[in-house]
């Protein structure tokens, strides 16, 4: 879509909902940084590769350059997310739908990083807007075929973290069996360094892509389509969405960073190359293939894997199971709120 940002300004002030609209993306990004971003480098800060602003700063970056840099290679998330619901009909209600569904995702995502709960932003998101979807079309809101593609991401980020995580482990720990130690360790910190840059690249590519589809399809609403124009983002809307998650990344990190990388499991630097492997592997795929996942997800079940490699013990399940229990509430909780709020809202209209 060939929008500048002149245009955009200017059908705001015919449609003042659009301004709401591009805040609350802003808003939701922001969130996301500060809730799943930091797990992109929960791992490299708990094995003491890098100091924890010193990562967090680099997650900033580089969430920036693969916001915008995986645009330019693939938009195969952003399709996903335009056609995984079907806002065709009012245009004017389904804007509004469109700002319940994304008050959900930032009001569960706040109270998800006051608890240190690596939640998924992009699940959130996702609830939200079948929950305003729904309320506006019925269960016609929804498109399987499109929308199946959310439950094989939760799936393979799942069982591709724990799994890879556990084989690299063994693989490593194999290789370098009769390695000197000191000398191994450096060449890990290295490794993990890079991994980091890697796993900040591809949490932008992935989450940036799924809330500037959102933002796009706001633009669209308000000229009275219900999907995007194909033609791609604008500039103006990728450096607004990079700069919202590196924000989010800079002001909210910590918390999780110590959620994820220090209270579940205890990782050496070269169980830390191992899980990072993993979820770089797991983040590249789906980001391909046009899976929506969670970096979170993919981070999370990596480090288990790699802690099961060991001993089952060596696993903080109950922290585990926490987080296991916020994925599954998520979306009965984003979706309820989505849904009553674009209810409430459209009959206000």
């Amino acid at each position: 879509m060939a929008l500048t940002f002149a245009d955009f300004l200017a059908q705001a002030m015919a449609q003042p909902i659009l301004f709401v609209i591009l805040v609350l993306i802003i808003g939701v990004t922001a969130v996301s940084g500060a809730t799943d971003a930091p797990n992109a480098i929960a791992t490299v800060v708990s094995t003491r590769c890098l100091k924890p602003n010193t990562a967090i700063g680099l997650a900033a970056v580089f969430n920036f350059v693969g916001l915008v840099g995986m645009t330019f290679i693939s938009t195969a998330v952003a399709k996903t997310m335009f056609g995984m619901v079907d806002f065709s009909g009012n245009t004017d209600a389904a804007l509004l739908a469109l700002v319940a569904a994304m008050i959900g995702a930032i009001g569960w995502g706040i109270f998800c990083w006051f608890f240190g709960i690596p939640c998924s932003k992009s699940h959130s998101l996702i609830a939200g807007i079948t929950g305003g979807a729904v309320a506006m079309n019925g269960w016609a809101g929804v498109v399987p075929s499109e929308w199946v593609k959310v439950i094989y991401g939760m799936v393979f980020s799942l069982l591709a973290g724990f799994v890879l995580g556990w084989v690299f482990t063994k693989i490593i720990e194999r290789v370098f069996e009769m390695a000197n130690r000191q000398a191994a360790n450096i060449a890990f910190t290295a490794i993990q360094d890079l991994c980091a840059v890697a796993l900040s690249f591809l949490h932008g590519a992935q989450d940036g892509q799924k809330f500037m589809s959102i933002a796009m399809l706001g633009i669209a609403l308000s000229f009275g389509s219900s999907a995007p124009d194909a033609g791609g983002f604008p500039m103006w809307v990728m450096i607004t969405c990079s700069l919202a998650i590196s924000a989010g990344t800079v002001v909210g990190g910590k918390r999780i960073i110590k959620s994820v990388g220090m209270d579940m499991v205890k990782l050496e630097k070269y169980q830390g190359v191992a899980a990072n492997f993993s979820t770089v592997f797991t983040l590249l795929f789906a980001s391909l293939t046009g899976m929506p996942v969670s970096t979170g997800h993919c981070n999370t079940s990596a480090i288990m894997g790699v802690g099961a490699s060991r001993s089952i013990k060596r696993v903080n399940w109950s922290i585990a199971k926490n987080m296991l229990l916020a994925w599954v509430i998520t979306f009965p909780a984003c979706g309820l709120i989505g849904f009553v709020l674009a209810k409430l809202f459209m009959m206000l209209a």
